[in-house]
This record gives structure tokens, sequence and C-alpha cells, in this order.
């Protein structure tokens, strides 16, 4: 980022940003910034939209409930995260939102939450898209993953795209360390199966494992829980083929 001008704060909008075009803040952003924080007018704070890279923005406040964000500096340039997708199970209590989290922390650029034979929780889809916003916030990536309605294991496998790999996490330990497993893996297209707390059923082991797109890898000798797979199959992705060597902020 630029030096002179680094702002702590960071907002996700929908909106255009370019210099000198103002952006209202939504209400639940302007009380953030105004009761939460507690900023004043002229103080600066960063903006993404995951199209137009990122800016420095000034707060200009309206009202005591009411502000807008001016841009006025273009800090870093769009860049694109990984073309990699987590396919996982629904898991109970908050674990869920916490693999939203840390996968968006870890750059996929998709969220894909599947039914399984044993998938026992159900999924909020409108709260994971908002977990995953607040950690792109955090994390400094340039834009949020996209969260997809939930979905049978069987039908998303379906309609598989033929150019894109799936790294199957497979807790029978009848497949390869990770690490040899993606020894001569490529970038590209990507995607990682997690399964349900359950584990997956023999059928779909049998499915996933026949499919042409499929890397069967083992996550070492331990039982996972769900949420804790997620985290270790995405950094084992990312430190063979993802943008583990690029560094962004300064």
């Amino acid at each position: 980022m630029t030096a002179s001008y680094t702002p702590r704060q960071r907002l996700y909008v929908e909106a255009p940003l370019s210099a000198g075009e103002a952006v209202a803040a939504t209400p639940d952003q302007a009380h953030y910034l105004l009761n939460v924080l507690r900023l004043g007018a002229g103080v600066s704070i960063a903006l993404f939209n995951g199209r137009d890279g990122e800016w420095a923005a000034e707060v200009q406040v309206k009202g005591k409930r009411q502000c807008d964000l001016l841009p006025v500096l273009h800090l870093r340039p769009q860049a694109a995260s990984p073309d990699t997708w987590l396919l996982f199970a629904p898991v109970k209590g908050q674990r869920t939102e916490f693999i939203a989290e840390k996968a968006t922390e870890l750059g996929v650029a998709a969220l894909l939450p599947v039914i399984t034979a044993r998938t026992n929780a159900r999924v909020n889809v409108e709260r994971l898209a908002a977990n995953a916003r607040e950690a792109a916030e955090q994390s400094w990536r340039l834009d949020v993953p996209e969260v997809r309605e939930a979905r049978p294991l069987d039908a998303v496998l379906a309609a598989w795209p033929a150019d894109r790999r799936l790294m199957f996490c497979d807790e029978t330990g009848a497949s390869p360390p990770a690490p040899v497993a993606l020894r001569a893996a490529s970038p590209g297209p990507w995607a990682v199966l997690i399964g349900p707390e359950g584990g997956f059923s023999a059928d779909e082991i049998e499915r996933v494992k026949a499919m042409p797109q499929a890397v069967p890898v083992g996550l070492g000798p331990r039982i996972l829980r769900a949420d804790t797979a997620a985290t270790a199959a995405l950094t084992l992705l990312q430190a063979a083929i993802g943008d583990w060597g690029v560094i962004t902020r300064t």
C-alpha cells in the first residue's frame, strides 16, 4: 500500500469506486463508523468492491446516523484471488461460519455448501455471505468470495467442470499424503472437497474417486474435525499452487 496513506479500517461496498465520486454508507456501515468506531469527518478508511481495486476514502459526516465515503487515492489495483472453490458439508453450531471465515482468509473464490448422505446441519447462506465479507475486510483481500446455495453433492458432481481439479480429502487413509499428491500439481481451476462430521458414505467415496478430475489426498494420521480439515487442506493447496509467494501489504 501507499506508505503515506494507510487507512486501518476497511469496508466492502457494492458501488463503483473512482476519485471524487462519493459512496453512501449503508445504515449498518454508518453506525459502525460513527457510533462504534466514533470516527469523525475527514478520517480515512479503505474501500474495495472486488472490481476497482482498493481506495483510501474520507468519511463525510451527514448526520448522527448517516455518512458518505469519498474516494481520494487509489491504493492498489484489482487482483484476482486463486481460482479455488471450497465444497464443504455444513456442520453444527458456529463451525460452519468458522469455515467460511478461514476459507476467505485463505483466498478461495467460491464457497459451495453441499448436502451429503451424512450431513446433519443446515446452512444460513446469508450469514455465510456476511462472514465472508467481514473476513475479506479484515484480511485485506481485494474481493469477496461467492457464496452459493447449498446443493446435494450428487448434483454438484454431476455438473462438475471438466477443467477443474478436485482435491478430495479422503478420511479412509487409502490416499497418499496431501504434500505427495500435490507435488506435481499446477495452478489453474481447483476445488477442495471436505466431508461432514460423520464422513463420506462408501458410495460417495467411490463416485468421487472415479472422477478423472479427482486428486484424492490424506490429511495426516489423525481424524480432523471438518472445520480443521478445511483449513488444513486449503493451506496445503495454497502452499503448493496458490498465491502465498505474493506480498501485497507492507
